[in-house]
């Protein structure tokens, strides 16, 4: 492929790969209806596409983080059910009114503002308990205060009880047991406050720990997207991004020059560096340059050249010694993230997570979609 003139690099993200993605977590959970976390843009890789081809594959459940999230995808999808994970606070009540949003209800506090609001027909809400994850949700004080007063529940429909595995990423934790455990019997415990209803504990990881972990929803995000979902296993999901950049200068170098910021790259042999039009203000992580081992590399034909230098803001610069002349010319397509460098490959190099690398993609990437409606 080649990069356009006004682009330092392009981002291609392959919604048929997403919906793959999604109707294979539907085979892992037969049993249970599959939504999709879309919060942050669907992860970095834009809401409308991604949303809509999730849509046609038949999710008709997703998460958000916020009210304007939410605001936002109602205007795309006009009949999904669509949850607002950090709930409602009385500055947005209007968001969730006008756009039937579901609130998760995560606190005392959060239902009291709910069911204050007395929104006529208002989407039915989420109750989140903690289970061990100690950022939001419930804690067994506040499970023992709505039994004792279910009131605070009146004129609240409650369509779902979820929470949230902290652990599920590492299939024998014992924490996943233990959340497991406490949400069944909290749920047993609450139901003559809330009624039947569903509930909900499976994220990305928490898919592949055995159908007792799936309940009646699942909440995959991350494995949509093509990341693993266990860090300690092959990668079932099929990669969904890719980012490709161009050969801006290549240059001659020998001992004891140094490439980049700080000198920290020193020449030990005579080379050649090519700078590619890419920086960290693209979203490559400046830490997957780091001079003391990094394993990183991009791609030229299928052909691995080291990153070499710090990265900076716009420009990466990378060993081409080794590769044929004619495929390291200015111009030159090459590969940052494809088939031979998945995005956790990225993310171990920077010393981070796959998480991070889709939602820091920069808006300066030009994005190309294949496949659905790209």
């Amino acid at each position: 492929m080649l990069i356009p003139g006004d682009a330092g690099a392009v981002v291609i993200v392959d919604l048929d790969a997403i919906a793959e993605n999604y109707r294979l977590i539907q085979t892992q959970c037969p049993d249970a209806s599959v939504g999709a976390a879309v919060k942050a843009d669907a992860y970095g890789l834009g809401i409308e596409p991604v949303a809509r081809a999730l849509s046609d594959a038949g999710c008709t459940t997703f998460f958000v983080a916020t009210a304007a999230e939410g605001r936002n995808l109602r205007g795309i999808l006009s009949e999904a059910e669509i949850v607002v994970l950090n709930g409602p606070e009385a500055s947005n009540l209007d968001s969730f009114s006008a756009s039937r949003l579901s609130p998760t209800l995560n606190s005392l506090a959060q239902i009291e503002t709910w069911a204050n609001a007395r929104i006529a027909e208002a989407a039915p809400a989420w109750l989140h308990i903690d289970t061990g994850m100690n950022r939001l949700g419930l804690v067994p004080r506040d499970i023992e205060t709505l039994i004792a007063d279910p009131d605070r529940l009146s004129g609240i429909t409650i369509a779902t009880l979820m929470s949230h595995l902290a652990c599920a990423d590492q299939p024998d934790h014992p924490m996943n047991a233990a959340q497991q455990k406490l949400f069944a019997l909290t749920r047993t415990a609450l139901e003559p406050v809330t009624g039947p209803v569903r509930a909900s504990l499976a994220n990305s990881p928490g898919v592949f720990l055995g159908p007792e972990y799936h309940f009646d929803v699942v909440r995959p995000g991350a494995a949509l997207y093509g990341l693993r979902p266990d860090s300690g296993s092959a990668n079932p999901m099929r990669q969904v991004v890719e980012i490709h950049t161009k050969i801006v200068q290549v240059r001659d170098v020998d001992t004891p020059m140094t490439v980049g910021y700080g000198a920290a790259h020193r020449v030990a042999r005579t080379g050649r560096i090519a700078t590619l039009a890419t920086g960290y203000a693209d979203g490559y992580p400046r830490a997957a340059g780091n001079p003391e081992g990094n394993s990183m590399s991009a791609y030229i034909a299928g052909q691995a050249a080291p990153l070499v230098g710090r990265i900076s803001m716009d420009l990466i610069t990378i060993d081409v010694s080794d590769l044929p002349p004619e495929l390291t010319q200015p111009g030159q397509t090459v590969e940052l993230l494809g088939p031979n460098a998945a995005p956790d490959d990225l993310a171990d190099a920077a010393g981070t997570i796959g998480y991070e690398i889709l939602t820091q993609l920069g808006a300066r990437l030009q994005r190309e979609y294949l496949g659905a409606r790209g």
